[in-house]
């Protein structure tokens, strides 16, 4: 059967940026979606989904550069899927989330806006991850130029070697890692950790992890750094053999006494999860203590919680202000996680009541709790459209005030009929998806009126974008 020949269209002017960081062209009233361009360029596009009215490419060839573009400085750009906005200039990758953020609510959600308020960029775009995870993996994912350098006979380029690498999964190919030499995401001793363990690991022969086999000692790494100074490592291990891993733990140890809390996870599962495992302490603390603003927040392996320490306390600063509160308001922070949205406003509320499903995450919001002397808040584990009926409002209160931070699936719709039902005077909608969340500010305006609306930018280089919506009952 002959192979259908690739559509590619020519000299395409490249005019904006839409959604998931893809920007746009057109041609004959057809939308063309492009991976790796920036307005302003001219290319010639590989088609790979081709419909009636819109299709989807990749650049194979540049005419003209964008006066916008700048120079990527991370070597891995371009492979790694991590930073995919480098060559875009700050500035204009926050005009362009601000845009996508107007044009989700506008589209999306058809209601009426006030004017969308100044994004809140970050202050610093390198070096802004207190969190980084990276995989071992049996294959490292050659680059075209590292495989011009391995000089293989032509008839073998298909055939290279499984050389091991340590680094981040290279997208679209599960079983392959790319290896990372610098990342430019988190500080130091991120870097010389990972290299430095890279090295011992490679001397010692231990085997790195082959995901379609399942067989491999060494599997994942997770570097946690905190503004306090703490720092926790956890080692994932896909064997079990305690010689080895002694090993490995030792010289983590004795090489890096910067490592406040040392954990390792035996994980033999088919996934990488470890919310199903027990790390298990090696050396140090049990946790690792992260601030923001005056709040302290204990973090374990499992714990979730925001990656960017400085952005996180500007979007929960804002949250604060949209919340309007005077000290007398019962608030209920809903998908609460760890708490720490419902901690952070506490100190300007009557009472916080914090919902969350995931019942290790309400065990680490008490824990926060109790680490910061708060005596006006609780937290609950279950469903909030199941918890949250008269009984439960009778005993704790009606809220006066909602905050919803829902994951980027946005919220259920029963949730929202509930918030409905539940009348209360403000609700506060913190999103990290502003499609999903323009769809359920949709369904909450048969009762409220969008007021206010501020972008957060908590991921600099990538398309990723926060958005915070305080929304008000409508009047009679």
């Amino acid at each position: 059967m002959k192979r259908k020949k690739a559509v590619v269209m020519t000299e395409l002017d490249v005019v904006s940026y839409a959604a998931g960081g893809k920007s746009i062209a057109r041609k004959d009233g057809k939308v063309i979606f492009i991976e790796g361009a920036v307005p302003g360029d001219i290319v010639d596009v590989k088609i790979l989904k081709n419909k009636k009215d819109w299709a989807e490419g990749a650049v194979k060839h540049f005419h003209r550069y964008s006066k916008d573009r700048v120079d990527p400085f991370c070597k891995h750009f371009g492979v790694c899927g991590g930073c995919k906005w480098q060559m875009l200039p700050y500035d204009k990758q926050v005009f362009y989330k601000q845009e996508e953020v107007e044009q989700h609510l506008k589209r999306i959600g058809k209601i009426s806006l006030p004017e969308i308020q100044q994004i809140a960029a970050a202050s610093e775009t390198t070096y802004y991850r207190n969190k980084l995870e990276f995989t071992f993996s049996s294959k490292k994912y050659f680059t075209w130029d590292e495989i011009q350098a391995l000089d293989l006979p032509e008839g073998e380029k298909l055939g290279l070697p499984n050389i091991p690498a340590l680094g981040f999964h290279v997208p679209g190919a599960f079983d392959k890692v790319i290896e990372i030499e610098e990342c430019f995401l988190q500080k130091e001793p991120s870097n010389e950790i990972r290299n430095g363990l890279r090295s011992f690991v490679n001397q010692k022969g231990y085997s790195y992890y082959d995901i379609r086999n399942h067989i491999g000692l060494m599997r994942n790494l997770m570097i946690r750094n905190c503004s306090t100074g703490d720092m926790m490592l956890n080692v994932v291990f896909g064997e079990e053999e305690q010689s080895a891993i002694e090993d490995v733990m030792q010289f983590l140890k004795h090489s890096f006494p910067q490592i406040t809390s040392l954990y390792y996870t035996i994980n033999k599962k088919f996934n990488d999860s470890i919310f199903d495992q027990t790390p298990l302490l090696y050396d140090g603390k049990p946790y690792a203590i992260e601030k923001l603003d005056k709040w302290k927040f204990k973090i374990s392996p499992k714990s979730f919680f925001q990656t960017n320490t400085k952005q996180a306390e500007r979007l929960y600063q804002i949250t604060k202000d949209f919340a309007e509160l005077t000290g007398n308001e019962v608030v209920y922070d809903l998908y609460c996680g760890t708490g720490s949205i419902g901690i952070f406003v506490s100190d300007k509320a009557k009472k916080v009541i914090g919902v969350e499903l995931i019942e290790e995450a309400i065990e680490d919001a008490n824990e926060n709790m109790l680490l910061n002397n708060i005596s006006n808040a609780s937290f609950f584990a279950g469903d909030v459209a199941e918890i949250c009926d008269d009984v439960f409002f009778s005993k704790h209160g009606r809220p006066d005030i909602i905050i919803t931070d829902p994951p980027r699936a946005g919220m259920h719709e029963k949730l929202i009929h509930q918030i409905l039902r539940m009348e209360a005077p403000v609700v506060v909608y913190v999103s990290c998806n502003p499609a999903t969340q323009a769809r359920d500010l949709n369904l909450l305006s048969e009762k409220y009126e969008v007021t206010a609306v501020k972008p957060v930018d908590m991921f600099p280089h990538t398309h990723h974008i926060e958005n915070v919506v305080q929304m008000k009952l409508k009047r009679d």
